[in-house]
């Protein structure tokens, strides 16, 4: 199984709205949801403060800002 990884920060809205997302798509696609949480790391907080929440699959491929569910689900589907 996959790992997708979801980096965020508590509080954040769209953080939110991104997991419970992949979470509805779980039972479309096999994948374990790892959430990183960018405050824990100053150099993950350098890199994506500005882009959360950011999914991203183990081969590089990534998504961030406003996501849709189609969105997600079309990268999920690679």
């Amino acid at each position: 199984m996959r790992e997708v990884r979801l980096y965020g920060k508590p509080g954040c809205h769209l953080c939110e709205i991104a997991e419970e997302m992949l979470e509805d798509l779980g039972g479309e696609f096999a994948f374990s949801l790892i959430q990183v949480d960018i405050t824990s790391d100053p150099t993950l907080f350098d890199r994506y403060r500005y882009e959360i929440p950011v999914v991203v699959l183990p081969d590089g491929q990534a998504l961030s800002g406003r996501l849709t569910i189609d969105q997600i689900r079309a990268l999920l589907a690679f």
